[in-house]
């Protein structure tokens, strides 16, 4: 989930990294998909969920997600840092406790959410948050 919120999570956290390294990285090619939900949609969704009782499940089929790759371009952006591929064995160093995650590809859609529970994202998606800066303010 990201918002202006977020303080603590894998935004804040892949921006102290690339302050620590001076390189917002990412994984290889980088198209690895991370799924990202604004903070405000995620509380509709669970307010409907839970008005309707209804089920909710992950989608089958084609899923989306932010290639991480575009996720560090905005973050090196935002810092006057360079975007670069990190070697997968040099991940966990790069990383440090993130390097487990960030190479993963966690595809998601709210296909069904949005069938089921008649629910639209309406905040700003997590590349829109991170241009808006104020995960880069100190």
């Amino acid at each position: 989930m990201h918002s202006s919120l977020d303080h603590h999570g894998f935004g804040p956290s892949l921006i102290a990294i690339a302050r620590a390294t001076g390189v917002s990285g990412y994984v290889a090619d980088g198209e690895n998909r991370w799924p990202a939900v604004h903070t405000l949609d995620a509380a509709r969704v669970y307010r409907l969920a839970r008005g309707r009782h209804s089920r909710v499940a992950a989608a089958r089929g084609r899923r989306r997600g932010r290639g991480v790759s575009e996720i560090a371009a905005v973050i090196g952006g935002k810092l006057g840092l360079p975007s670069s591929s990190i070697a997968p064995e040099d991940a966990n160093e790069h990383f440090t406790f993130l390097g487990g995650f960030v190479s993963l590809d966690s595809p998601a859609s709210s296909e069904l959410t949005r069938e089921w529970l008649g629910w639209q994202s309406s905040h700003p998606g997590l590349i829109e948050d991170l241009q808006a800066g104020h995960y880069f303010e100190d």
